[in-house]
């Protein structure tokens, strides 16, 4: 496995310590903000965003397909179409995309560990892939 962040130096075969506190450490503002985990088989989840503003992806190489992070409570404060800004661009989000850190985090632990991902988390095709 490797970790890479924006701003940061990769880690290979990182700690589940190490995942926690790069997802936690990320900022849509800041110098770092946007994070991957790849697998040896070029599998990976990745994150735009920080704190209670990330977006979730994985791509799954078997297939060349990408995917995004949903989950079951969208959100009323950012409808579809918000803008989720950071260093890497702009990218329009749907109301139930939006993440918190921690959650982001559950995502990479279990994505390190081989694990299914959490329960709460479903997928769908990422647009424009």
């Amino acid at each position: 496995m490797k970790l890479e962040a924006e701003g940061k130096p990769e880690i290979h075969e990182p700690r589940e310590s190490q995942v926690t506190r790069t997802i936690k450490s990320l900022k849509s503002y800041g110098p770092s903000s946007y994070a991957s985990l790849t697998d040896a088989s070029g599998n990976y989840v990745q994150v735009a965003g920080g704190g209670v503003t990330c977006m979730i992806e994985r791509y799954d190489a078997t297939g060349n397909k990408r995917f995004r992070a949903f989950h079951d409570k969208p959100s009323a404060v950012r409808p579809d179409g918000t803008i989720l800004s950071f260093r890497a661009g702009k990218v329009p989000m749907r109301s139930d995309e939006w993440f918190m850190s921690n959650q982001v985090a559950e995502v990479f632990v279990a994505f390190l560990k081989g694990e299914a991902f959490p329960g709460d988390v479903h997928w769908r095709d990422a647009p424009g892939f």
